[in-house]
């Protein structure tokens, strides 16, 4: 891979340090009163999700890494984790759940999906901003109870839980925030 070097350091470039794929989210230039100039850096593991502070001098330089985004569906989960596959070479690709955390509780199968890959491989999906699903399971409103701001839970079709307001009732449709996990509005047919 090409080198970078400090002069391009900025927010979002995509790095190897010890064998392993970082992005930089943050980046802050420093001219001491003497000496050579730092880049103070934030690189953030794309692998596991930790954080590094790194101070580097003016002149040095890193490994780019090879990494790329693209698009995809999740497909289904089986023994082994969760299926997904790339929508221009139709590979398949599995990811452990542990990788995919949480972010799977509002996908129904065939749904959009981006995916990261490094060194060919898929590291990590990102679920789509927002989906619609439909409310399978929730307590009818308590009569008189019409107050703002009251909320009860609610089961969507993939089997996860969402706090909704208390008009809602079973056979809506909602728009859910798929990263956050929370209630965004009724969808009308």
């Amino acid at each position: 891979m090409p080198q970078v070097s400090t002069g391009d350091f900025r927010k979002g470039i995509k790095v190897t340090l010890d064998d392993e794929p970082y992005e930089m989210i943050e980046c802050n230039f420093v001219k001491p009163g003497k000496g050579q100039a730092l880049y103070k850096t934030k690189l953030r593991n794309l692998l596991k999700g930790t954080i590094l502070d790194r101070t580097y001098k003016s002149g040095d330089s890193l490994e780019g890494a090879d990494v790329h985004r693209g698009d995809g569906q999740y497909l289904y989960r089986d023994s082994t984790g969760y299926v997904f596959m790339d929508n221009e070479s139709f590979e398949q690709y599995t990811l452990e759940a542990a990788v995919c955390g949480d972010q799977l509780a509002f996908l129904l199968e065939g749904a959009p999906v981006g995916m990261l890959y490094w060194n060919g491989q898929l590291i990590s999906m990102t679920p789509p901003q927002h989906v619609v699903l439909e409310v399978t399971q929730t307590e009818p409103a308590a009569k008189g109870n019409t107050a703002t701001n009251v909320t009860k839970p609610a089961t969507v079709e993939t089997g996860a839980e969402v706090q909704v307001p208390a008009f809602i009732k079973e056979g809506d449709k909602l728009k859910i925030d798929a990263e956050a996990g929370t209630y965004i509005e009724r969808v009308r047919d």
